[in-house]
């Protein structure tokens, strides 16, 4: 039977209320699956199906649940239920639920692990939870270089690790990281007893504690790594990150610029009340508001040109190519700025790139829509007094404008934020939207004054 399948009848067990059968269920589904069926039912209900998990599986589904469900899962549960879950739990998973525990609670289910675990997890918690040292795990080997590959592997044998791993750290007498050896080289040396400072790779990529977790998941993508090893600021090996856990930060980035489009943030998976998620998207709905004002009043002193009015028809077609013209631009620099691909030293090159492509976007459709307007003129020619000359060269030359402009704008505004420390994902929502809306009714307005200036 399909995993996606086990999820489903599980779920339906659940609604149901078939809980013996949804035990033996459970009993047989990847600790994945069963985090995926808790995800899909009534909070109200997530508890009883956690308690029917096995107890070697409860920490395991843990680990796999969306964080903002943790709590529902764990303040029905004594301290000493959760430190003996948390015990089994990786150290990162562990300090990742705590932190979100009120730090008395937490102090106190801390006190109630074994020391050498409590200890890994207090070492987690300092350390901020969007960085390398947030999301590393403190379960790596590391061997002097001193050693010999059959001391070492004698050594790696007598391990305790729960975690696999396929390169080993290498430090020197000073425990200070000197690179690292693959498992497989030690194995298939012939000479056992090279040291493995003659093996030993030294040109290694590494994190710092502070790196943030969107640039170690780039490193680890770009150099294609299965860990990568943290340091602390003297040098010293302080965890290192697995490719599980930057897969997860990738989906963590994608899911919080996703709402940040829609001018939202990722909190609101937290929340089932629409007043909680209403107070995280009214605040750029309010923005959006303040333009449309803005814009309104743009739009009464332009329909004041009485000789004009036919222009207003074409007021849609302006602003909405200008926003999506934007919106282009801006996307494609905040993707570039976040798989590190766009070379922020280059500004005006980059800058060059998109007006120019807007330009061009803009002379044809600038074109078209001067056709459209010239033909649209003559057909209602009975209503005005002017030359259809002038309707299609305001509409064109203003939607050429336009184009150009919100290309420029797109482009730059995350940039801006980017070198500003602000999240440039923001650039690509209502932001740039709203106030692209603004620049096109202006230039609009502008153009249509200067024509009527040189054909009255």
């Amino acid at each position: 039977m399909t995993e996606a399948k086990n999820a489903d009848l599980a779920v339906d067990l659940v609604r149901e209320g078939q809980w013996k059968e949804l035990e033996q269920r459970l009993a047989q589904m990847h600790p994945a699956d069963i985090a995926e069926t808790i995800a899909r039912i009534d909070r109200d209900r997530i508890s009883n199906v956690f308690n029917l998990v096995g107890l070697d599986k409860q920490p395991q589904v843990l680990a796999e649940i969306e964080e903002h469900l943790n709590l529902d899962i764990l303040e029905n549960l004594d301290n000493s239920k959760i430190s003996g879950i948390l015990e089994s739990m990786h150290p990162d998973d562990a300090a990742d639920i705590l932190l979100d525990f009120p730090e008395k609670k937490s102090r106190q289910i801390l006190s109630l692990m074994e020391k050498e675990e409590s200890d890994d997890v207090r070492e987690l918690m300092q350390y901020g939870e969007e960085t390398a040292g947030g999301i590393m795990t403190t379960d790596f080997v590391s061997l002097p270089e001193h050693l010999t590959v059959e001391e070492a592997l004698n050594r790696i044998a007598q391990l305790d690790e729960d975690e696999p791993f396929y390169y080993t750290f290498v430090v020197d007498n000073q425990d200070l990281m000197v690179g690292t050896i693959a498992l497989w080289q030690m194995i298939k040396a012939r000479n056992k007893d090279l040291r493995l400072a003659d093996l030993v790779e030294r040109d290694f990529i590494a994190a710092t504690v502070n790196m943030d977790q969107e640039e170690c998941a780039h490193l680890m993508s770009k150099y294609d790594l299965s860990s990568l090893p943290v340091l602390d600021d003297d040098g010293r090996l302080a965890g290192r990150i697995m490719v599980d856990d930057v897969i997860d930060v990738i989906e963590d980035e994608a899911s919080e610029d996703i709402f940040r489009l829609a001018g939202s943030d990722d909190e609101e998976l937290a929340f089932s009340s629409p007043y909680k998620a209403a107070k995280l998207r009214l605040p750029w709905l309010l923005v959006t508001l303040a333009t449309g004002v803005v814009t309104s009043i743009l739009m009464s002193k332009f329909l004041r040109l009485g000789e004009v009015v036919a222009l207003s028809a074409f007021v849609p077609i302006v602003m909405a190519m200008g926003g999506n013209t934007g919106i282009q631009s801006s996307t494609l620099i905040v993707r570039r700025l976040a798989i590190g691909t766009l070379d922020i030293s280059d500004l005006f090159g980059v800058l060059r790139k998109e007006i120019f492509t807007g330009a061009l976007m803009g002379i044809l459709c600038g074109a078209v829509i001067g056709l459209w307007a010239h033909f649209v003129f003559i057909w209602g020619a009975d209503s005005t007094s002017f030359n259809p000359v002038f309707l299609a060269l305001v509409v064109a030359v203003s939607l050429f404008m336009a184009m150009s402009f919100a290309a420029l704008y797109g482009a730059f505004t995350p940039m801006l934020l980017n070198r500003l420390n602000v999240d440039p994902a923001i650039a690509s929502g209502p932001f740039v939207t709203a106030s692209n809306d603004i620049f096109a009714l202006l230039i609009y307005y502008a153009i249509t004054l200067r024509f009527l200036a040189i054909f009255s």
